[in-house]
């Protein structure tokens, strides 16, 4: 029996922050029933990365949406906000990560929900949360990691804000609300009380910054300042970071310089007895010209057998040829009621040594409607 099974989960939530939460909420065990708007659906259905399109839809939609169900419903008539309303009396946790304000001009505020389901989990994502100038401001994750410094920490010196090359911040919001929802489930059992969970995501990019911005406010106020080469942290010293070889990459993360230059064989780097924070940019850009005289090997079989932390830099490609890749089967292949079939990756959590996989992809829209409906008597 899966940790999350018999509850079931009522979301109202589209693109990734949310999305991203009810997944994993699937992971464990729970049935999540997505609730979307008639002929569209959630937008992430179209929104495309790259050229990919995956029977007809958008990769994103695919992979944050498997393993639940799609009941498309137009909620803001009056006789199918009925129907819902008594979905929604059901449910142990109801979703959403609409800006502040839309669930209440619907009628499906927290307060409104309670009144037919008074011990419900009431779950929300907002971009900036309900209060100050930002809140009515699009919570889109390149805008949020923009607004909240994150991109000044990526990149050297020189080059200016960096974006992560992900959408971070959603998915941050996303396992933030996840935990949430799984205190307040603990609570409900424990208490028998419902809960109102709330998280911006703006929050939880500052959240993420917790090291940085401790050390911002203890350190004079001083802003962190990339290194101008081969920058991996902008508060570690040499020689944290990425360095390229003559056929590759290899990353370098804590170690003694002393140490290094011994078994590097780098005449340059022995002039430095120690690990001095302002010498950091001369250390790397001596290690940096020293490392492309090798390949990536040779500087591995020396620095591994000594317990240097370091690791070659792998694409995709190389990574999945790996064994340690390959022996924890993080691969899982998922059928859609068509017969549509994808790979994607599973559930990185494990209870008991038990991995959490699920044959069952992703929706299509309103597939769900008609067992729902007879399910929940909802006519």
């Amino acid at each position: 029996m899966k940790p999350l099974e018999d509850y079931l989960i009522i979301d109202f939530s589209q693109f990734l922050s949310g999305p991203s939460a009810s997944l994993r909420l699937a992971d464990l065990g729970a049935r999540v029933i997505k609730i979307e708007k008639p002929g569209t659906g959630d937008i992430c259905r179209t929104l495309y990365i790259s050229d990919l399109i995956m029977n007809g839809e958008s990769s994103v939609f695919h992979t944050i949406n498997r393993n639940k169900e799609s009941f498309a419903i137009d909620f803001k008539q009056p006789e199918e906000l009925a129907k819902l309303k008594k979905l929604l009396a059901k449910a142990d946790v109801v979703m959403h990560n609409f800006r502040p304000g839309v669930m209440e001009r619907i009628g499906l505020s927290y307060e409104e929900v309670q009144k037919i389901n008074p011990n419900v989990v009431y779950a929300s994502i907002s971009g900036y949360g309900s209060k100050g100038a930002f809140k009515d401001k699009p919570g889109q994750d390149l805008l949020l990691q923009s607004l909240t410094a994150l991109t000044w920490l990526t990149g050297n010196e020189g080059d200016g804000p960096v974006p992560m090359g992900l959408s971070i911040v959603d998915m941050l919001a996303g396992a933030h609300l996840a935990q949430g929802i799984l205190a307040a489930l603990y609570r409900k059992v424990i208490q028998n009380i419902g809960a109102k969970v709330e998280v911006s995501m703006l929050e939880s990019a500052f959240d993420f910054q917790f090291e940085t911005i401790t050390t911002f406010f203890n350190d004079g106020g001083e802003l962190p300042v990339r290194t101008k080469t081969n920058n991996a942290n902008a508060y570690l010293g040499a020689p944290y970071g990425i360095y390229q070889t003559k056929n590759g990459y290899i990353s370098l993360a804590m170690g003694s310089i002393p140490v290094l230059a011994e078994l590097l064989s780098c005449e340059a780097l022995k002039q430095f007895p120690e690990n001095k924070f302002i010498l950091r940019d001369e250390i790397k850009s001596i290690l940096a010209e020293h490392l492309r005289t090798q390949d990536s090997e040779y500087w591995l079989n020396i620095l591994e057998p000594a317990d240097i932390w370091c690791a070659n830099v792998l694409n995709y490609e190389q990574l999945f040829a790996q064994e340690g890749f390959r022996v924890l089967d993080f691969v899982q292949e998922v059928e859609m009621t068509d017969g549509y079939r994808y790979k994607t990756t599973r559930c990185p959590i494990r209870i008991d040594g038990e991995l959490f996989t699920f044959g069952k992809a992703s929706p299509k829209l309103g597939q769900d409607n008609e067992k729902i409906i007879k399910e929940f008597n909802l006519c």
